[in-house]
């Protein structure tokens, strides 16, 4: 059985990933999608639709 000091830890690491997971989620998507399109847009024509 896991000490509570292991348990704290684990405890820590999920709350962690959990921000993680919250606040990268959708730039993952972005990053996956400017990567993968096919011809790649501009930078700029990416951070500013206006562009």
């Amino acid at each position: 059985m896991p000490s509570e000091e292991t348990k704290e830890r684990i405890v820590k690491a999920i709350d962690i990933g959990r921000v993680v997971l919250h606040y990268g989620w959708i730039p993952f998507i972005i990053y996956v999608g400017y990567t993968r399109s096919n011809p790649q847009p501009s930078l700029i024509k990416l951070i500013t639709p206006l562009a």
